[in-house]
């Protein structure tokens, strides 16, 4: 037997403050053969609830910890296995990890990434960067949302590219500044940003709003996009569930708020009351409200979507992957059907607006698979 033999199965860290997750429940039973995108146990922080799914096939031998347990990050789950590794060697792996185990104590962050800051036309951009590779990849995340939007899925895609998320203006850490708050200024941000930190082309991943900024970027620069993947995204049709907008907006109390964010999700188990107030705080930052009505009133008037690039995109010669959740209550996932061959569609069903959270297993494998396609 080898150690590629067992997988240990720990606790991730999900965004850059987590320190450590409860385990609410396992999902499948020991003895359970598991495959890869298998969703096995899932894990409450302070801000989500969500599945940790497998990325090895397997027997699932072993669950060390316990509904109810808090386990550090790092810290042993459960153990994956051949049916034909012996249960002394199953018990040899857990013991010997178990000794050398030492648990990330509260606030250390030596091997964390660190944040970092742009000066794009004058505004202050906020990203962070993972990986290192040959090719680098943009996250984009949508309205009202920031870099942590890629929670689950920036580390994963990281593995082989130079892997950048940023807060647009208006989000997250970055300036309050929008400007006129149209995709065309965006995008403009976007190419500012490529340029500030020396890329010059990457793949672009888009969520929603950042999904229309993305495609905007890319088709007023073919020749700096190696890929564009678009997730639940704007600007492929008019249709927007507009009350999720203006109810986003407005809202200014924990039970105005979190109505609109369940509409995010299938799973409304999902919106901890934490992920409610640290939006809400976002909220309530000088100069947010101004910013998100800016951008609301150019990016839906009238709850339509104001810019639709479905028909340039389908002519382009961009390399595009697009993914959806089926069960998408803000942009409609007819939105994603009826397009040409060469357009590559992973529908997802049983997930909402927030698929790359939901589902994101599934949304990494996608992604990796389309850029390895696609390396040039």
């Amino acid at each position: 037997m080898s150690d590629a033999d067992i997988h240990l199965l720990t606790m991730p860290k999900w965004g850059l403050a987590m320190t450590k997750g409860q385990v609410v429940g396992w999902l499948v039973e020991e003895s359970t053969e598991v495959r890869p995108g298998l969703e096995l146990v899932e894990i409450e922080t302070e801000k989500v609830v969500s599945p940790i799914e497998a990325t090895t096939p397997g027997v699932l031998r072993r669950k060390v910890a316990r509904q109810g347990d808090v386990v550090h990050v790092g810290g042993l789950l459960g153990v994956i296995a051949a049916s034909s590794v012996s249960d002394s060697q199953i018990e040899h792996a857990v013991e010997e990890f178990q000794a050398h185990y030492i648990p990330q104590e509260t606030g250390e962050e030596l091997a964390a990434p660190v944040l970092e800051t742009a000066d794009v036309h004058g505004c202050r951009i906020r990203y962070l960067r993972r990986g290192e590779g040959a090719e680098s990849a943009v996250l984009i995340h949508g309205f009202g949302g920031d870099l942590n939007s890629w929670m689950f899925n920036h580390e994963s895609v990281a593995s082989s590219h130079s892997v950048y998320a940023l807060d647009l203006p208006g989000h997250g850490s970055s300036s309050k500044q929008v400007g006129d708050g149209t995709l065309e200024g965006f995008a403009k941000i976007l190419e500012g940003f490529l340029d500030s930190i020396g890329v010059s082309k990457a793949h672009l991943v888009g969520h929603s709003m950042g999904g229309a900024v993305a495609a905007m970027f890319a088709l007023n620069h073919p020749q700096r996009c190696l890929s564009l993947t678009l997730i639940a995204s704007a600007g492929l049709g008019p249709e927007i569930d507009g009350e999720y907008v203006r109810g986003f907006v407005s809202a200014t109390r924990r039970n105005e708020l979190r109505p609109q964010l369940e509409k995010l999700f299938t799973d409304s188990r999902l919106i901890t009351r934490q992920f409610v107030d640290d939006t809400l705080k976002y909220k309530r930052l000088d100069g947010v409200d101004s910013a998100l009505n800016t951008i609301a009133s150019q990016f839906c008037p009238s709850d339509r979507q104001a810019v639709i690039l479905r028909e340039q995109l389908v002519v382009s010669k961009i390399p595009v992957l697009i993914i959806w959740g089926s069960e998408d209550r803000i942009i409609p996932v007819s939105q994603a059907t009826n397009l040409p061959q060469h357009v590559r569609t992973e529908l997802l069903p049983g997930y909402g607006h927030m698929v790359q959270m939901e589902a994101a297993s599934k949304v990494n494998m996608a992604i990796r698979s389309f850029w390895e396609s696609k390396t040039s």
